[in-house]
């Protein structure tokens, strides 16, 4: 007895995919909600995901290292060393500059770009360590969260699902 070999067609690879992008965009929305809640409802001063926070860089200190638009990615601690990025809370406002100096209850850091340093921080101010560097997130999160780019997008994955799915209906009913 032959086995019949089972094509793929077109449709269903479409398919597959259209299903992976909608569990990426639908990860990518529970995050910001989560950041929404954490932010704006709790009034938390950043979001707390599994011991890690990011934030969009606004200012050149850091150039050439980190660049304005670049997001980092910061595990939360207090143990931080010589050397090291740290986010740290100056006020309102928090600072990702080099860790210069580190005293028993005094830290200096310093942005790479600055000419001088900051002043002497406390380990309480520290939030944690950047551990990863996203460059120029903050200039595609403009564009893409555009409304003219969310109703193209969201338009054009409506119209290829449909299609696809008209399509996929069309070769089943040619297959019968």
């Amino acid at each position: 007895m032959a086995k019949k070999k089972k094509k793929i067609k077109i449709g269903q690879i479409v398919g597959y995919i259209l299903n992976i992008l909608l569990i990426l965009v639908s990860a990518l929305i529970v995050i910001g909600v989560y950041y929404i809640i954490q932010i704006k409802v709790l009034k938390n001063d950043y979001a707390n995901m599994f011991g890690y926070t990011f934030f969009e860089v606004a200012t050149g200190s850091m150039a050439n290292t980190i660049e304005i638009g670049d997001v980092v990615v910061v595990k939360i601690t207090k143990e931080v060393e010589e050397n090291d990025i740290i986010v740290y809370k100056d006020g309102d406002n928090f600072v990702t500059h080099r860790l210069i100096q580190k005293n028993d209850d005094k830290l200096i850091a310093k942005g790479d770009a600055n000419n001088s340093q900051d002043k002497p921080i406390s380990i309480d101010q520290i939030l944690g360590e950047v551990i990863f560097i996203i460059p120029k997130i903050g200039i595609w999160k403009k564009v893409l969260l555009s409304p003219e780019i969310l109703g193209l997008s969201a338009t054009v994955i409506i119209l290829l699902g449909i299609t696809f799915t008209y399509t996929a209906k069309t070769e089943e009913k040619e297959d019968e």
